[in-house]
């Protein structure tokens, strides 16, 4: 659960282009209209059509882009197809897409407070992959990149957003786009799989990585690989959370109420304060009488920790038992 803002139902129908929904509906199928779709083509022209569809996905970035500055002109939240936080001068990026950037942004400042060279890459468009933007988005400084995917190809060259990165940077290098210094290094990995958490350790592990003279190249995160030996290590009492953030655990037995409470509380304090809250609410698939832990946070500032919680202001224990 997560404190959101939400805006006008007004905004997004000041960017709904009515027009454009009467042609989608012109080219429903109906009996009043009837038309023939998706028949069988011979070699001598599937070839063709497949490659005819080309001018469609290389003009969605563009319109994709042109929305999200529509909507920044509406509400204010800039989007862009590849966003880029952290140290203008970085010299170690990570890139990755998804839940797992807000940890990553939440590590980024931390470190760039304390004076380190590094950033973060947030990819909002996957595909069409827009190898231009990307390597326009790249700090000129770039020394070494790590790019995060959330799966595994076995018996693949790597990843597919590695392997997009690794294409884009190449291909920007002979083609001028951007402004590198440099040809960065650039190493893939894995995190998060099955729900496995993700965390500030985790990220700051990474980015000791990339500051070695030889960073490991598909690597796994967040796990030991004690068989192909991939994983990196994680200082696991690296924290980001500041102390204006209230953290709470509370251990209870399914169906004793525990966690219908604390959803409760987090409501409350969302909606009758000023401050942001989440929760987070763990418990397994025998529910009544297994164990039940909720993570609890609020404070004055927007909360980016997607991830449970290790060290807790407060902990309440509604079992003896446990």
């Amino acid at each position: 659960m997560q404190k959101i803002e939400l805006f006008d139902e007004d905004v997004m129908r000041a960017l709904i282009d009515d027009r454009l929904i009467g042609e989608i509906r012109a080219r429903a199928l109906t009996p009043d209209r009837p038309v023939l779709r998706g028949t069988a083509q011979n070699p001598d022209a599937y070839f063709q059509g497949r490659e005819a569809a080309n001018p469609y996905y290389a003009n969605c970035p563009d319109i994709v882009q042109k929305v999200m500055d529509e909507f920044a002109a509406q509400t204010g939240r800039k989007y862009h197809l590849f966003d880029y936080v952290g140290a203008p001068d970085a010299e170690h990026v990570i890139v990755l897409m998804g839940s797992g950037s807000e940890a990553a942004h939440e590590t980024v400042e931390y470190l760039t407070e304390q004076g380190a060279k590094v950033g973060l890459i947030k990819v909002r468009l996957y595909r069409p992959f827009d190898g231009k933007r990307f390597v326009e988005t790249l700090p000129r400084s770039v020394k070494s990149i790590a790019v995060l995917d959330r799966t595994k190809e076995p018996g693949a060259a790597g990843e597919p957003l590695y392997q997009d990165c690794v294409a884009a940077i190449l291909e920007g290098m002979g083609n001028g786009w951007g402004n590198l210094k440099w040809l960065p290094k650039i190493v893939g990995g894995r995190y998060g799989l099955s729900s496995k958490e993700f965390t500030p350790a985790m990220v700051k592990a990474v980015f000791d990585n990339l500051a070695v003279e030889k960073p490991k190249n598909h690597f796994t995160v967040g796990i030991t690989d004690d068989v192909s030996h991939t994983s990196l290590p994680v200082d696991h009492n690296f924290s980001t959370e500041p102390d204006d953030v209230i953290r709470a655990l509370f251990y209870g037995l399914g169906s004793d109420g525990t966690v219908g409470a604390n959803k409760n509380s987090i409501k409350i304090i969302g909606e009758g304060t000023n401050n942001y809250a989440q929760g987070y609410f763990v418990y397994d698939s025998k529910k009544s009488g297994s164990m039940t832990v909720s993570h609890l946070r609020f404070g004055p500032e927007l909360i980016r920790s997607t991830y449970l919680i290790s060290r807790a202001n407060f902990v309440a224990c509604h079992q003896p038992m446990f």
